[in-house]
């Protein structure tokens, strides 16, 4: 349901973009959009992530510089510096703190080695560089509309794919723990 909730702006945009054919219109509805969803989030659960600020404050910033200088460049850039920023916080989760953020967000439903915590936090920075990487790459060597469906189908559809392969190192090493206990 949270996923659902986190991607609603994202196929707000999506709807509005197909039914226009103007990104400009389409951000200027994911602005409000991703508004209510804090909105909403804060209501439902009295407090809102840190990712979701950071989302919001980027939607804001460079989805209010596309449509105020009518340039889909600053909101084709923002997967790519949202999921940089994330690599940047994971990375540095390495250096700060005595847990990185997978452990921290993951730790209280599952137990592991300290060592597959942190290969799994790095899976996830080298993911969110790649994915912004990707979305340049798509942004830059295709079609508007192509990027639009990229933006929905493909960065959900990779997301989905790496929390499967995700899962299988995660089996893997619980069946270990079990194991050994």
């Amino acid at each position: 349901m949270k996923l659902l909730l986190d991607f609603l702006p994202v196929v707000i945009f999506f709807i509005i973009y197909k039914m226009t054919g103007d990104i400009i219109i389409a951000t200027a509805v994911l602005i409000p959009a991703t508004l209510v969803q804090m909105l909403y989030s804060w209501l439902k659960t009295h407090r809102i992530e840190t990712m979701q600020l950071v989302t919001l404050g980027l939607v804001v910033l460079l989805g209010g510089a596309t449509v105020l200088l009518q340039d889909k460049t600053f909101i084709q850039w923002k997967p790519t510096v949202v999921n940089w920023l994330f690599a940047i916080a994971f990375l540095g989760s390495h250096f700060i703190g005595q847990k990185t953020i997978v452990e921290r967000l993951m730790g209280n439903s599952i137990s592991l080695p300290a060592q597959a915590w942190r290969h799994l936090n790095i899976a996830w920075i080298i993911f969110f560089v790649l994915m912004g990487i990707v979305n340049l790459f798509v942004a830059y060597s295709f079609s508007e509309e192509i990027w639009v469906d990229f933006k929905l189908f493909g960065m959900l559809g990779l997301t989905v794919l790496f929390i499967l392969a995700q899962g299988f190192y995660l089996s893997r090493h619980i069946q270990n723990s079990e194991h050994k206990e």
